[in-house]
Formats: structure tokens, sequence, C-alpha cells
């Protein structure tokens, strides 16, 4: 794992909820985990890692995730066994 995705990582697992991480920076991440990400209508993104799906929206217009889809993504990576380093 490059140490952008393990930073983004860490950022995610942080307390209190960081929101300005960036949606790409987060699916890139997802993708070297070895997520399925495909698209959904609108701006939802569906994403299966692990055996374990989730459903996010892209945000827009900002590219800042907000901190209720850090906490999704956050659940999705601890059901699916990922944890920071």
């Amino acid at each position: 794992m490059k140490a952008k995705h393990r930073k983004v990582l860490q950022n995610i697992f942080e307390t209190p909820v960081n929101s300005s991480i960036a949606w790409k920076d987060i699916e890139a991440l997802l993708i070297n985990l070895g997520a399925e990400i495909s698209e959904g209508r609108g701006s939802r993104v569906r994403v299966a890692i692990n055996g374990v799906r989730a459903v996010f929206h892209r945000p827009h217009p900002k590219k800042e995730t907000d901190k209720g889809a850090v906490v999704s993504v956050r659940r999705l990576l601890k059901e699916a066994g990922v944890k920071p380093c």
C-alpha cells in the first residue's frame, strides 16, 4: 500500500471524524484494497469489498467528503476487516 493510501486510511479512522478527505482519494484507497466500484444513478457509487456492499453518493459541488459519509466508509471498512496500520 502506498503512503498516500495509508494516510487516507488513517484519516478515515481518525477521531473526531475528519471532513476534509477528498472523495477521489477514498475511491483510490478502495480500489487499492481490491474493492469493486460501479456507477449507479446520478452521483451514486456502489462499492463491494470482501463480500460487504455499500452505496455512497459522490460529494458535489465540493470535492470533500462529509462526516456522515466518512463514518459510513469507516463502517464498511471495519465490516470488511480493513484496519489502519
